[in-house]
C-alpha cells in the first residue's frame, strides 16, 4: 500500500483522507519495513503536506492513542491548556515552554503538557521535568487526578502513543537522509488530553497558519501558532529579540494572521545567547531560579511574553499584556515556585 502511495506522491498528488489514514495504519504496522516506511514519509514531505493531509494523519494517529478518563462536565468547565514548540529550530534555547507551562498552572490555568524526551535539543520538557523531580510517567487515571487537582499533568508521548515505537526507525532513516517528516509537525497535534486551547510555536513563519488551520479542525476552540524572528533566525517561541508572526483563532471568532512586534514590553537587551540552556541539569536550574523570581533578565522576560500569550489564549487574561502581568504577579508572588514544590511532592 505504501509503495502505491510513494508512486502517487512522486506525481505530486495529494493524499486523500482515506489514503491518509490507510497509511497511518502501514507506519504502525511492524510488518512493513522501515525502509519503505521512510521513502514513504520522504515523498510526502517532498511534495509538500498539505493542512488536510496533516490534519488527516494528526486524526488517524490521535485514534490510536490513549486518551485519560476526564469527566465531559469538568471539561466543559474548563480551557485545558498546552504550550509547546514543534521543535527544528536548533538554537538551543532553554526550556521556554516548560517554564511557561508551570507558571500558566500556578495562575489557575488547567494545564495538560504533552512531551517526549530531546530530538533536536539538549534536554526535552520530559528530561528537564525529570531531572526537577515532576513524576513524567503517571498513569493515564493519574494523570488525569493531577490535572482536575492540581491544574497541571505531564502527558509522556510514548506511554499515550504506544505505536509510535514501531515509526521510530522509519524517522531516523529520514533525519539520517537529512530529511524532516511530517512527524515534525505532529507532535503539538496529538495531545491525549486533547486540549481545548493551544499555543504553538514553529521554527518557519510560513508554518504557522497552516498549522493553526489544523489545530482548528481538530477541535480546539482558542489556538494561537507563533514564529519569532531572533537574529536573523526563528524560534519556535514568542521572541524578545525580535517581530513574531502570529495565526490565531477564538472559537466563533474570525481566523486571524498578523506580525506582532514587542517595543510596548519592558524588555530587558538581550541577544539570542542570553537565551541558551545547557543539559538537563542546567535547564532545570535555570527553570528553578526563573520560577523563584531570582532570574530577573533576558530569560524571564522570554517567560513573561509566552506566559503572557499563553494566558490569553486560555482565555485567563484580557490580552497579552494583561497576561505579561498576571504571569510576573504569579513568579513575584511565589505561586510559580509553589506549584514546582507541589508537583514534586
Amino acid at each position: 500500500m505504501l509503495e502505491k502511495f510513494i508512486r502517487q506522491l512522486a506525481g505530486s498528488n495529494h493524499l486523500t483522507d482515506e489514503d491518509a489514514c490507510l497509511a497511518v495504519d502501514q507506519l504502525v504496522d511492524e510488518k512493513v519495513t522501515p525502509e519503505i516506511k521512510a521513502d514513504f514519509l520522504c515523498h510526502l514531505a517532498l511534495k509538500g503536506e498539505t493542512v488536510g493531509e496533516i490534519a488527516s494523519f494528526a486524526t488517524a494517529l490521535r485514534q490510536k492513542s490513549i486518551e485519560p478518563p476526564l469527566d465531559k462536565d469538568w471539561r466543559a468547565s474548563h480551557e485545558i491548556l498546552d504550550v509547546c514548540g514543534t521543535g527544528g529550530d536548533r538554537l538551543n534555547t532553554f526550556n521556554i515552554s516548560t517554564t511557561v507551562a508551570i507558571v500558566c498552572a500556578a495562575a489557575g490555568v488547567a494545564v495538560a503538557k504533552h512531551g517526549n524526551r530531546a530530538i533536536t535539543s539538549q534536554a526535552g520538557s520530559a528530561d528537564v521535568l525529570e531531572e526537577l523531580g515532576v513524576k513524567i510517567d503517571l498513569e493515564p487515571e493519574d494523570a488525569a487526578r493531577s490535572l482536575r487537582e492540581r491544574n497541571f499533568a505531564f502527558f509522556f508521548a510514548p506511554k499515550y502513543h504506544p505505536a509510535f515505537k514501531h515509526i521510530g526507525p522509519a524517522r531516523r532513516l529520514c533525519a539520517d537522509r537529512g530529511q524532516r517528516t511530517i512527524f515534525n509537525f505532529l507532535g503539538p497535534l496529538l495531545n491525549p488530553a486533547r486540549p481545548t486551547a493551544q499555543l504553538v510555536g514553529v521554527p518557519r513563519p510560513e508554518l504557522c497558519e497552516p498549522l493553526a488551520r489544523v489545530l482548528r479542525s481538530l477541535g480546539v476552540r482558542r489556538g494561537m501558532v507563533v514564529s519569532g524572528k531572533a537574529n536573523g533566525a526563528f524560534l519556535d517561541e514568542f521572541s524578545t529579540l525580535g517581530d513574531n508572526t502570529i495565526a490565531e483563532f477564538y472559537q466563533e471568532q474570525g481566523f486571524a494572521t498578523s506580525v506582532m512586534g514587542v517595543s510596548e514590553f519592558p524588555l530587558n537587551k538581550a541577544a539570542l545567547a542570553d537565551l541558551t540552556g545547557g543539559d538537563r541539569k542546567a535547564n532545570a536550574e535555570i527553570v528553578r531560579q526563573l520560577l523563584r523570581g531570582d532570574e530577573r533578565g533576558a530569560k524571564r522576560d522570554a517567560i513573561l511574553l509566552n506566559a503572557a500569550a499563553a494566558l490569553f489564549v486560555a482565555n485567563k487574561s484580557s490580552s497579552i499584556m494583561a497576561g505579561w502581568d498576571l504571569a510576573a504577579k504569579t513568579i513575584d508572588s511565589r505561586q510559580a515556585i509553589k506549584k514546582l514544590e507541589e508537583l514534586v511532592a
